[in-house]
């Protein structure tokens, strides 16, 4: 399956980061990270990365989640992981990504906490 991002907004200052498909080493990546390192350039401060419809991630696309993460913190902002599940969640377990970013089960689960921010 062929990698889709889509992002959108909810509630007044979430972005929603949508990936379906598979996350792995090559230019979708690159291209998907230089598109979320601008939308943090641009403002973007709470972001949440829906990951239910992802059915794949390897080492090169959990690198990404977790230097987005960083510049999203460096920035001032927050972000969160929501629905990883299967694969991907087992991905996560073995490199403990629970220790660098928060993960929820759903995307309800991340906005609520996003949303307990102050901007």
């Amino acid at each position: 399956m062929i990698t889709q991002a889509t992002s959108r907004q909810v509630e007044p200052d979430i972005t929603v980061v949508t990936i379906t498909g598979r996350l792995n080493l090559g230019n979708t990546l690159m291209s998907l990270e230089n598109d979320l390192r601008k939308q943090i350039q641009n403002g973007a401060r709470k972001i949440v990365f829906d990951l239910s419809g992802l059915d794949y991630i390897d080492s090169a696309g959990i690198g990404m989640l977790v230097g987005i993460f960083g510049q999203a913190e460096q920035a001032g902002g927050h972000a969160r992981i929501a629905g990883a599940k299967g694969s991907v969640a087992h991905a996560f377990s073995v490199v403990h990504m629970e220790r660098i970013m928060p993960l929820d089960e759903d995307l309800d689960g991340s906005t609520r906490h996003l949303a307990a921010y102050n901007s």
